[in-house]
């Protein structure tokens, strides 16, 4: 595993531009992401191909689901050789435990992760669907939780970076999608920050998708992004 603390979310319909675009960044800048759509396309052979080229592959499908489902799924997700990996925290702390036994039971052993509240989210959304307190309060809630699983950290907004820090203390991963470059269109995302802004609020990585994968050079504007935050 590298120290890279970028990682660029492959948000595309299948592999060819994947690949193509992974040829063009290096392994020691950055990390990848696979999620939903590009794994559906193309299964496991997608994470198999990427860590084959040398990256260490977060592979986000934020599983939710019954304990045991979850539990099989975390298997199969680990023997792709995945770096990371995700469940969603509202599934309850029984599916997180079985999702830590699982993983703890297998040769290779990613990390295991959990998604509190989705960073397209904000708090009127939340009562929409019946969820009661504030975003913040959801995410702290349920970050807990996931400490207590024994999991290894969360996915969460740059927002709440900050306060998970002291929450969970420097152990606990925090995971932060939601990042923009200065002046970077920030799309469907709600909770955002800088690069910069996020890890000094106690993110341990960044995901970053089209202010990279958009760019006319992704391997210069990813080495770009990193030496401005070097040493934070």
């Amino acid at each position: 595993m590298n120290d890279a603390r970028i990682i660029v979310a492959l948000d595309f319909p299948e592999s060819r531009p994947a690949i193509a675009l992974a040829d063009r960044l290096d392994p020691s800048v950055c990390k990848l992401k696979v999620g939903l759509e590009l794994f559906v396309s193309e299964g496991p052979a997608i994470v198999e191909m990427l860590t084959g080229k040398g990256f260490d592959v977060f592979l986000d499908l934020k599983f939710h689901d019954i304990p045991n489902t979850v539990a099989q799924a975390c298997r199969a997700a680990a023997a792709t050789g995945a770096w990371m990996i995700n469940i969603h925290a509202l599934g309850g702390q029984r599916m997180m435990a079985a999702a830590r036994e699982a993983i703890d039971g297998c040769d290779h052993k990613p990390l295991l992760i959990g998604v509190t509240i989705l960073t397209s989210h904000a708090d009127e959304e939340l009562a929409q669907i019946g969820l009661t307190g504030t975003t913040s309060e959801m995410v702290s809630c349920l970050a807990s939780q996931v400490r207590d699983c024994g999991l290894d950290g969360v996915v969460c907004s740059p927002h709440e970076a900050s306060a998970l820090r002291n929450q969970a203390g420097d152990g606990f991963v925090l995971v932060t999608p939601g990042v923009r470059p200065v002046g970077a269109d920030v799309a469907d995302q709600r909770r955002v920050m800088t690069p910069r802004e996020a890890l000094t609020a106690g993110a341990s990585y960044l995901v970053i998708g089209r202010p990279i994968t958009g760019a006319s050079d992704p391997a210069i504007r990813a080495s770009e992004i990193a030496e401005d935050c070097a040493g934070i």
